[in-house]
């Protein structure tokens, strides 16, 4: 079970650095167009904002990827609470922002902290 919560929990970290280039560098064309459904005006006044969330979601992907480095016991706890700072902002950007926040953020975030919980 530890194999598969490191896989999950490197997952969550190469997700979290997906959304930080798509909301830092790419919000203002196609893919984080389509990503927002917003036009080019509003993706380009609404872009300092992204990239601050693009930065933030960052910050989850180097805490996971040094949950993954850190020796035991720190690394279990590491990811734990970065796990939880994920589930946290899923489940309030799906309430607020956009429902699909909900499959993409904070059920592979749950998964991961499941499996991590379980390893132990």
């Amino acid at each position: 079970m530890t194999a598969t919560a490191h896989v999950l929990v490197a997952l969550v970290a190469v997700l979290h650095l997906y959304f930080l280039v798509l909301e830092m560098f790419l919000w203002q064309r196609p893919p984080g167009r389509r990503l927002s459904g917003f036009d080019a005006e509003t993706a380009r006044a609404t872009a300092p904002l992204a990239a601050n969330q693009g930065l933030y979601n960052g910050f989850l992907a180097a805490g996971l990827a040094w949950g993954l480095v850190a020796a035991p016991p720190t690394g279990h706890r590491v990811q734990v609470f970065f796990l939880v700072c994920v589930l946290i902002a899923g489940l309030y950007g799906g309430a607020t922002a956009n429902r699909r926040i909900y499959a993409a953020q904070a059920l592979p975030g749950a998964l991961a902290l499941a499996a991590v919980l379980a390893a132990g």
